[in-house]
């Protein structure tokens, strides 16, 4: 999976869960659904994106921005 994919299926695992907690919950909840959008807005523009940067420090991104989870196997 790469990197890409992940941070979408994050993000709309968290408006859908949101938006859910609000109708259920309290409307309050919406803020949690404003906070993803307004992240991947400012991702876009800052390349910045903590999922992603949370897996490079982890070491499970290669370069070719493909997730190896549990990390990368050592060359031999």
């Amino acid at each position: 999976m790469k990197t890409e994919s992940l941070v979408r299926l994050l993000a709309g695992s968290v408006c859908v869960v949101g938006t859910l907690l609000a109708w259920r919950v309290s409307p309050w909840w919406l803020l949690l659904t404003g906070f993803v959008g307004v992240n991947l807005i400012q991702s876009v523009f800052t390349g910045f994106c903590p999922p992603t940067l949370i897996l490079e420090k982890l070491g499970w991104v290669d370069e070719n921005r493909v997730i190896h989870w549990g990390g990368m196997k050592k060359k031999e």
